[in-house]
């Protein structure tokens, strides 16, 4: 190998993310900007209100996870404060990593069950 070629691999790797980068934000600034006209500056989770000065924190989220799916009327987006964003999708990747698929909306099931043994541990106190 020459000692060129990892810098041509990177200065490579280099244009594609910032190709990458560029396409997201054109794609993000469409449906955000109508996003933002359609709904209340207001959190779709915690209800928190946004003004001119904060509404950069307030983000589209995709009900579907499918960034190209940009309906006129809204019907795949809800407005997310950024840390609501973050948590919804973490537990997302958290149900898949747990063995669940990968669809929209789907709920992560409790694994931990507190009172698994509690009726076990009733009948030794009473003696049963």
């Amino acid at each position: 190998m020459t000692p060129n070629k990892p810098a041509a691999d990177k200065s490579k790797l280099d244009k594609l993310i910032a190709d990458t980068r560029r396409q997201r934000d054109l794609r993000e600034s469409g449906y955000r900007e109508r996003a933002l006209k359609l709904f209340p500056w207001i959190c779709g989770r915690c209800a928190r209100e946004f003004t001119g000065a904060n509404v950069s924190t307030l983000t589209v989220h995709h009900k579907d996870g499918n960034h190209d799916n940009n309906a006129a009327d809204g019907s795949n987006w809800e407005l997310l404060c950024v840390y609501c964003h973050e948590n919804e999708h973490a537990r997302l990747l958290d149900h898949q990593a747990e063995g669940g698929g990968a669809g929209a909306g789907a709920q992560a099931s409790a694994t931990h069950k507190p009172f698994a043994a509690l009726e076990a541990l009733l009948k030794r106190k009473d003696g049963g």
